[in-house]
Order: structure tokens, then C-alpha cells, then sequence
């Protein structure tokens, strides 16, 4: 069963409450494009595409966003899991690369440990920005 397609979002409609799980209700916060929870007592916020909300929170370091099928809610994921092959494909080529350099040295040289430094780096800042920006 496919999921169904993305309605775009009417600022003068009523919704169910994504967080509240149809216990609460949206409405239309006057002069802005976003709604408030009934309920929970949340803001959600229109995106620019109009097919989207996304949840005001000072509390989470990520927001969660969700897409109006027409009878629901439907998380809305980030766009990097389309990128994942390619990601995953450059970090086995930076892998690949580094092993051929390490493979080269003396591992009692100076510049050993400066090309362990290098590589752990290397692999370090990718892991944090993943761990960042996940949701």
C-alpha cells in the first residue's frame, strides 16, 4: 500500500493536533501563517512550500515536521535519508583512500601521527553532523 500523496495546506481549514493525537485541534493563529493547538497549546508554522508543518519547539535541537495526507498526519523526514548511498559510497572511498596512505608509513614515523590525527578528524565531524541533524 503506497503512501498517499501530500495535500497542501489550507490556513482556513481545521486540523487534528499532530502531537496531541486528535485530541487537540489546530487552528489559524490571525495575520500569520501557523497554527495553534487547542489542546497542547503548540505552534506549528506553514512552510514555504505549503504542504508542510513545522513545530516551534525551544526545547528539541531538531523540529519535527509533518505533511497532511487529507485524514492524517505523516511525519515528514529529512532529505538526507534520500543521500544515504552516495554518503555512504564517499566515506568507504575517503576509507579506502586513507588505509592506501596509512599502509605507506612507518607507524613510528612523524608523520604517522599526524595522519591518525587527520583521520580521526576526518571521520569525527561527519559522525557529529549526523548526530546533530537527525531526526
Amino acid at each position: 500500500m503506497q503512501p498517499q500523496k501530500a495535500q497542501k495546506i489550507d490556513l482556513s481549514a481545521d486540523y487534528p493536533c499532530p502531537t496531541c493525537h486528535r485530541r487537540g485541534r489546530l487552528v489559524s493563529i490571525t495575520l500569520t501563517e501557523a497554527f495553534g493547538c487547542s489542546r497542547c497549546k503548540q505552534i506549528f508554522v506553514v512552510e514555504e512550500s505549503g504542504y508542510t508543518i513545522e513545530q516551534l519547539s525551544t526545547t528539541h535541537p531538531y523540529k519535527k515536521s509533518w505533511r497532511w495526507t487529507g485524514h492524517q498526519w505523516h511525519i515528514a523526514h529529512s532529505r538526507l535519508r534520500d543521500n544515504y548511498l552516495p554518503i555512504a559510497l564517499f566515506i568507504i572511498l575517503m576509507l579506502f583512500v586513507v588505509g592506501v596512505l596509512v599502509s605507506n608509513l612507518q607507524p613510528n614515523s612523524k608523520n604517522f601521527g599526524i595522519l591518525a590525527l587527520l583521520v580521526f578528524m576526518s571521520l569525527l565531524v561527519p559522525l557529529l553532523h549526523w548526530l546533530a541533524y537527525r531526526r
